[in-house]
């Protein structure tokens, strides 16, 4: 069989959002229902610069995935991505290899779809005002994500740059940009934390009462999340790996009961309570489970196959 490689813009054709939103939440369900195969995922550090992760993945009557990703948070003065990666599929039965394809793209918008599903689970239902810390390319994805699972009339964008962010705001007319992040995050119904750094980008006091805090920022030895919103919060996780140290788990949740964590599979099988009270803080914090890559990676390969798109290579 011929492999199939399929660039970052056919990719990128090729995903409906809807679509990845519920091959996700297929795929979250059965992680919680332990139908998913995917090792720790293990990294090589860069000699301080940045990480390669690598992350396998199979679910019965799907391919089997491995990706290839890269964090280097110094690209952002280089004018080209933090997170670069690739996927490549093999078939399960016979293992050939079926396809190479960016996994820029999917990892970006998968991760913001985990964090949009945990917003159909948690947030309020009158949920309209959103925050979005980080202008950067998860900062778009959440900026296309989000709007799809709550009615939101307002964001707020706020950058490191403010340039940055601005450029973001106006690409949607429900957006602008704000100067701080205190100024962005009072009185959002939805804050979202879309940045590289190592320390916490927000204060819980600054968080509205009912606001629901996704973050999906990796960058060990330290994060973006505060303790305080942790301890605080009702937590949302992918997998109650997320307590691991990293790589294979998070560093805002090492050392931490797994039992204070509810997984997303559960909150989407109606098999955990999501939200309690119109008052209650809660939260998603994201590691970015190999299953995610698979379920979209298979989804963007089926659409390649029916559409005819990509390149066919004979080994």
């Amino acid at each position: 069989m011929d492999l199939l490689l399929l660039s970052r813009d056919e990719v990128q054709a090729l995903l409906d959002p809807d679509a990845l939103l519920s091959a996700l939440a297929d795929g979250f369900i059965a992680l919680s229902a332990g139908q998913v195969q995917a090792p720790t995922r293990s990294e090589l550090g860069a000699a301080g610069t940045g990480h390669l992760l690598v992350k396998p993945a199979w679910i019965d009557g799907q391919p089997m995935a491995v990706k290839l990703v890269s964090t280097f948070p110094g690209n952002r003065d280089r004018g080209i991505p933090t997170i670069q990666g690739v996927i490549a599929l093999v078939d399960a039965t016979t293992g050939t290899p079926l396809a190479i394809m960016d996994g820029s793209h999917i990892t970006a918008m998968r991760t913001a779809g985990g964090a949009a599903l945990s917003a159909r689970c948690l947030a309020r239902a009158d949920a309209h005002v959103l925050a979005i810390v980080g202008a950067g390319v998860q900062g778009l994805a959440h900026l296309q994500l989000l709007p799809r699972v709550r009615g939101i009339t307002e964001i707020r964008i706020v950058s490191r740059r403010h340039a940055d962010a601005e450029a973001l705001a106006a690409t949607d007319t429900r957006a602008h940009a704000v100067t701080s992040v205190r100024e962005a995050v009072r009185g959002a119904d939805i804050v979202c934390l879309c940045t590289t750094s190592d320390t916490p980008v927000i204060e819980a006091e600054w968080l509205a009462p009912g606001a629901h805090v996704t973050s999906v920022g990796y960058a060990p030895p330290g994060g973006e999340l505060p303790s305080e919103v942790v301890q605080q919060a009702t937590l949302a996780v992918e997998s109650r790996l997320s307590f691991d140290p990293p790589p294979g788990g998070c560093a805002e949740l090492a050392g931490l009961d797994p039992a204070l964590g509810t997984e997303l599979g559960e909150l989407l099988a109606g098999r955990a309570p999501g939200r309690t009270s119109p008052t209650e803080l809660t939260a998603y914090k994201s590691m970015g489970h190999a299953m995610e890559d698979l379920v979209v990676a298979a989804l963007v390969y089926r659409l390649a196959r029916e559409q005819g798109v990509g390149r066919a290579v004979r080994l």
